[in-house]
């Protein structure tokens, strides 16, 4: 299966949701749907379930328009929904047969998820007696229940130890060999690049950032490196690298092991390379790293819709300025 999204928009009254997304994904593989909050996200998921209807823009379904009433989604939101007061298997029975499972059926699934996810024992009490961690995975338990062709996770992890995170980490890798499609959200960057090919980046509703991922971080890492010394901290590698190296490389940023840093132009790694070792020699240092920089999925995150938060920051505190100055002017005046 391939889904397909094109040129979605969105509006709420005047205001404007989505500006035109656009992303696919196809069985066996997981696509990071990521954004900060109020982003698009969940409206744009809430179209692919037909919660919400698209002012323009089509989806589509191995090339036919999308109908998802034909084809079960499960769907595991941010905010849970499951009764407290009710017997765990009572309502995933009764959500699997609301998605046209059979009695037989929905009771064999239940005890098969609940099984997998190691909470069968609590199938005969109330989720509110259950701890948050097992809460949650019957909450995953009942989003699979149907067996669906496509599933949706909003911050499956949240509440989850790492134990009970591995278990879920382990489910999400079978229903990506199982040949499911699996769109996963989450602000835990970690998990996205462990489970994700390719992910998309929404912004105040418009696509930022799309492709696969490894791509995406070859990129980002391209003419930088990682250099670190041998039992000297980062500002000692710092101090060593401006000192000596300043003519052919910039330092751009650092991780908590390395300096990471930036060719000049018209210098290459070879040149730099010789002089870090001639220098190092020289000074009685040891190299420990020297690599191309893979920025991680949260660095690119951050560079590319962090500095609006900044801007808006930056926006709120100048509002806040001009409003003190002015009840200052008006105390003044009194």
């Amino acid at each position: 299966m391939k889904l397909e999204v094109k040129d979605i928009k969105k509006t709420f009254g005047d205001k404007e949701i989505l500006k035109g997304i656009n992303f696919e994904v196809e069985s066996g593989k997981a696509l990071g749907l990521l954004g900060r909050n109020g982003a698009g996200k969940t409206t744009t998921i809430r179209i692919l379930m037909d919660v919400f209807h698209a002012n323009s823009g089509e989806i589509l379904l191995d090339g036919e328009k999308f109908n998802p009433r034909k084809i079960t989604i499960g769907y595991l939101p941010e905010e849970r929904g499951l009764y407290p007061k009710r017997k765990v298997i009572d309502q995933m029975i009764y959500l699997a047969r609301l998605r046209g499972v059979s009695k037989k059926k929905a009771r064999e699934n239940s005890i098969k998820w609940l099984k997998r996810l190691e909470v069968d024992e609590y199938a005969n009490r109330a989720l509110e007696t259950l701890s948050k961690g097992n809460q949650q995975k019957v909450q995953l338990a009942s989003t699979l229940v149907s067996e669906p062709n496509i599933v949706i996770l909003d911050e499956p992890f949240s509440g989850l130890d790492p134990v009970n995170s591995q278990i879920l980490k382990d489910v999400v890798n079978e229903l990506i060999e199982e040949g499911r499609i699996v769109i996963f959200s989450s602000h835990q960057m970690s998990y996205v690049e462990e489970f994700c090919r390719d992910i998309v980046i929404i912004n105040h509703g418009e696509v930022v950032l799309s492709g696969n991922l490894l791509d995406i971080q070859k990129e980002y890492g391209r003419d930088q490196l990682v250099i670190s010394l041998v039992d000297t901290d980062l500002a000692s590698s710092n101090a060593f690298l401006e000192k000596n190296l300043s003519d052919i490389i910039e330092i751009t940023g650092f991780t908590k092991t390395d300096v990471i840093v930036k060719l000049k132009e018209g210098k290459n790694r070879m040149e730099l390379f010789a002089a870090l070792f001639e220098n190092a020699n020289k000074e009685g240092y040891e190299i420990e790293h020297f690599e191309t920089y893979k920025p991680s999925l949260n660095d690119i995150f951050v560079e590319r819709v962090g500095e609006d938060e900044q801007e808006q920051e930056e926006k709120a505190n100048e509002a806040n300025a001009d409003n003190s100055k002015a009840n200052e002017g008006g105390k003044e005046n009194e």
